[in-house]
């Protein structure tokens, strides 16, 4: 799944978000576009799962 992440802007905030989709799904894939503010995100986990877990660590994320 694509996400788009408007306030993912440092490698710090790179990190936070594989970690909590990582947290959420240890085999998931996460692949970060820091100057697109983007994220691919491969797993079995659902959509609003992802965006749950984003947002519990104060990101808002959509789907792209």
């Amino acid at each position: 799944m694509d996400l788009s992440i408007p306030d993912m802007s440092c490698g710090h905030c790179r990190a936070s978000v594989t970690q909590a989709l990582t947290d959420l799904d240890p085999k998931a894939v996460v692949q970060v576009d820091l100057p697109a503010r983007r994220a691919h995100v491969e797993t079995v986990a659902s959509l609003d799962a992802v965006i749950a877990a984003l947002g519990a660590i104060g990101f808002e994320a959509k789907a792209a």
